[in-house]
């Protein structure tokens, strides 16, 4: 397979300036999308924000409005406004014979004029959306209003803005504009007035209670839901000590755990999201079969070993590792750093991640040998070929040469050649890879041919150790052949 095949992803393209550490950025997210930078650039703080806008806006998915946040209380409002007396029977008829139409998409532009209009107001000159994104932003980042993540620029406060726009095809689905200057917070959102904005999509219905001739037309809504999965740099220990931190979260939650605090600590919503999902995991009997494929693959070609899951007393969930060639399973506080780095991703695959939903991986490489960073590379190609949307942060030159390698298998296939190096290819539009540099902008390095997908200060690094080991070993040879003549 040399082209993505399972999930049509949308085109999402995020504007920021004067964000966090972020002095401007303007990112489209690709089937992988990559970023890479000096520690404190904003790597962390711009894939937080993916999955905040993730979670407000519910999978950040194109024009199916309804599969948005909060559908039961669309689906409310188009009772409401659908009840009118007043609506012309004719408009009433035919749109009722389009809802029933399963094998076509239902459109804004199918509801009478008068809905579809006053439709389209609610939902851009209400707060729709506002407390949503707020409400997203604080938890994720951990702070008690939206203004803090503004830029400080020595002790001035710089106005800080934010555009997300969703599009699929040539069609711009959504454009929502956020604004803080001072404490003031303005947050627009549009929409696309064409009518084209999907409501149900083919083989799906809408439960509304409908006077239809004289009666009741029952027709019901499923809600579209692409997950959002988020693994931190922090997962490591949190994996070897999940246990021990769930039995003191629960002590705390008594009011006798509360007296003793005058102040609760919090923390992000990324990292109570990973905690919450580790302490009540179960595997699933009807999990995706590609997906669980890929973590067999992740457990034998990386892992040598699977991960397992064994039922405590307790009720929190126990974790083994059982190495390839041993009968015998230790438990992840027990094994390497690799093990515990990985062993969330392989449950995820397991019970979770699906196609089309959107995995966020903090330093993939961390604690893996330079070989298994490739092999790493890899995994991810695979998954984007399975259709999850990757983004990923790293440090890791390796990483980024196997991506590279990957892409340039990509263009020997689009020629008709056939390459046996690598099991998998990418195409050069499938990958993003953006430069967080330490003047806070954000630059898209470009696939070269030659130079693959590394910013060229890892070329420059790699350089300048060359050139002192170079000059090293020269003046041990000097000073080795001056003490043999003396």
């Amino acid at each position: 397979m040399s082209k993505m095949e399972n999930t049509q992803q949308s085109n999402v393209k995020i504007t920021v300036k004067n964000f966090g550490p972020i002095a401007e950025a303007d990112i489209d997210l690709r089937p992988l999308t990559v970023f890479v930078g000096p520690s404190n650039t904003g790597k962390t703080y711009f894939a937080t924000l993916v999955y905040a806008l993730h979670g407000a806006f519910n999978n950040l998915s194109g024009p199916d409005l309804l599969s948005h946040s909060e559908p039961a209380k669309l689906t409310s409002l188009l009772s409401e406004l659908l009840t009118d007396p007043a609506l012309p029977k004719e408009e009433m008829q035919d749109m009722h014979r389009k809802l029933s139409m399963l094998e076509r998409f239902f459109k804004l532009s199918d509801l009478p004029k008068r809905v579809h209009e006053r439709f389209l107001t609610y939902i851009k000159d209400t707060d729709f959306f506002k407390d949503a994104l707020q409400d997203e932003l604080q938890n994720c980042f951990n702070s008690n209003s939206i203004l803090e993540l503004n830029r400080l620029t020595g002790e001035q406060h710089n106005e800080m803005a934010l555009l997300l726009r969703v599009s699929e095809g040539n069609q711009e689905c959504w454009n929502i504009k956020m604004k803080v200057s001072g404490s003031e917070i303005d947050l627009d959102i549009d929409s696309s007035t064409n009518g084209d904005l999907v409501l149900v999509p083919k083989q799906q219905s809408i439960y509304i209670n409908l006077p239809v001739f004289g009666g009741n037309s029952e027709i019901t809504i499923v809600r579209l839901d692409n997950s959002r999965y988020y693994l931190p740099a922090a997962r490591s220990g949190i994996m070897q000590s999940h246990r021990i931190i769930a039995s003191s979260l629960v002590k705390h939650a008594t009011r006798a755990g509360v007296g003793r605090s005058s102040e609760l600590p919090t923390m992000s919503g990324v990292i109570a999201d990973f905690m919450e999902k580790i302490i009540l995991y179960e595997e699933h009997k009807d999990s995706n079969d590609e997906m669980n494929y890929l973590a067999k693959t992740l457990e034998s070609e990386v892992l040598n070993g699977q991960i397992r899951l064994k039922p405590s007393a307790s009720g929190y969930p126990d974790f083994r590792y059982l190495p390839h060639g041993i009968n015998e399973e230790i438990r992840l506080s027990q094994t390497s750093s690799m093990v515990s780095e990985l062993a969330p991703l392989v449950l995820f695959l397991r019970s979770g991640v699906k196609p089309g939903d959107t995995l966020i991986i903090e330093e993939p490489e961390a604690h893996l040998h330079p070989g298994a960073q490739a092999d790493m590379a890899v995994i991810l190609a695979r998954l984007v070929r399975a259709g999850v949307r990757v983004i990923i942060t790293t440090h890791s030159d390796w990483m980024l040469q196997e991506i590279g390698n990957l892409v340039r298998v990509g263009e020997l296939e689009e020629i008709g050649e056939q390459v046996s190096e690598l099991p998998i290819s990418l195409q050069k539009e499938e990958v993003g890879v953006w430069h967080f540099q330490k003047n806070g902008k954000i630059e898209e390095i470009p696939y070269d041919r030659i130079n693959g997908v590394e910013p060229m200060e890892y070329l420059d690094v790699a350089e300048d150790l060359y050139n002192r080991s170079a000059r090293l070993q020269n003046r041990l040879e000097e000073t080795k052949g001056d003490s043999e003549r003396e």
